[in-house]
């Protein structure tokens, strides 16, 4: 049967669990974190209709969504954007693992999602030295009571959190559990002499984690990890359906390509680098659904006037570009991959990342060899 032992002994087998959160793990049990209704697999899951099915999701080794559409009802067709969620457990650990906590360190959560992780927080540090804050109020007033029926009380508080909580700060830690384009440099000044971990990346590449270091008013460090995390919500650019992106398809321009577009969605590094350029666009690559392996990669911009498509086809060495708008998106993505192989084809743990109150920039190998 679905239990915290179970959830324990999935970590435990996978390799997830570090010595120092075991007893962590053990102790909070994730049930009193989620709602009685949540999404897998892009469909409602209800407690009440199916109790056994949503324990065995509970205490899995999986993300749970527990928040569409940031709460509001759009209707049964609208797009349905998650905006919340108890994150994977395992990328919980490895995120901690990746901020380095310490006994005594006062943390600060950013992003306080169902207040699962502030109370691991708090069970390891002490309520007093842990702070959450989310910019959703209903978020934040759930947190607080799931934090409370579990024994928890940290200083959880309503607000923009890319703007920081100056009123807890100076922090020894900042962990981020949405992911920026860019590092606020408020999140330095808030911790001036510790460590900041956040998932980052634009539109077209956001899964890397910045493990930061800062010391004299700059933040450094590089990347690790593969995450998937929801986009902050200031600023956070539009999603929707394909055709909510496409518009004047006989208008576009026709070219050919021989970047295969499989490969360029299979060549991990070459994205990361890309994206690093192409902060504003985002790709999707469509499967056809007749057995052909033919497939159409998409590139959309977050301001819906361009977009391109690349069409595959297997056994072939060029493949059909059509481009509308006013930028060539696909144009950009190709540039983008040359210049990658001009450097070498470099992995992306190779680049890091330095934040000033200037602004933020990556680089190769060193941080005087910036690359944007």
């Amino acid at each position: 049967m679905s239990s915290p032992e179970r959830l324990l002994e999935i970590l435990t087998n996978k390799g997830a669990v570090l010595p120092e959160w075991r007893d962590t793990v053990a102790s909070v049990d994730r049930k009193l974190f989620v709602p009685e209704t949540i999404e897998v697999d892009d469909r409602p899951l209800s407690r009440s209709d199916r109790p056994e099915r949503w324990l065995t999701m509970v205490y899995g080794d999986l993300p749970l969504v527990t928040q569409v559409n940031d709460g509001q009802d759009l209707g049964d067709d609208a797009h349905r954007l998650p905006t919340s969620s108890s994150s994977m457990p395992s990328l919980m650990l490895e995120m901690l693992h990746l901020l380095d906590v310490r006994e005594g360190h006062r943390t600060m959560d950013a992003g306080a999602g169902t207040g699962y992780n502030l109370a691991w927080l708090s069970h390891r540090l002490g309520s007093d030295n842990v702070f959450g804050i989310d910019i959703d109020p209903t978020i934040v007033e759930q947190a607080i009571k799931n934090l409370e029926s579990a024994g928890y009380s940290p200083h959880v508080v309503c607000g923009d959190a890319e703007k920081g909580y100056p009123d807890g700060a100076p922090y020894d830690r900042w962990l981020a559990t949405f992911t920026v384009p860019e590092i606020p440099y408020t999140w330095v000044e808030q911790t001036p002499a510790g460590r900041i971990v956040a998932p980052w990346g634009g539109s077209y590449h956001s899964y890397s984690f910045a493990v930061l270091d800062v010391r004299d008013g700059v933040a450094e460090g590089r990347f690790s990890g593969y995450p998937a995390f929801m986009r902050s919500r200031t600023n956070r650019p539009p999603r929707g359906y394909l055709a909510d992106f496409l518009h004047h398809q006989d208008e576009a321009a026709r070219t050919k390509t021989t970047l295969s577009p499989r490969d360029l969605q299979a060549e991990y590094e070459a994205k990361f680098f890309i994206g690093v350029q192409l902060r504003d666009a985002w790709s999707l690559l469509a499967e056809a659904n007749d057995g052909s392996d033919e497939a159409t990669l998409w590139v959309l911009a977050d301001d819906r006037a361009s977009w391109a498509s690349v069409d595959y086809v297997p056994g072939h060495d060029t493949f059909l570009v059509e481009q509308y708008g006013p930028r060539r998106l696909w144009d950009e993505i190709e540039a983008g991959y040359r210049r990658w192989e001009a450097l070498g084809s470099p992995d992306r743990d190779r680049a890091g990342l330095t934040v000033a109150r200037d602004g933020q920039r990556v680089w190769l190998d060193a941080p005087d060899n910036v690359i944007t």
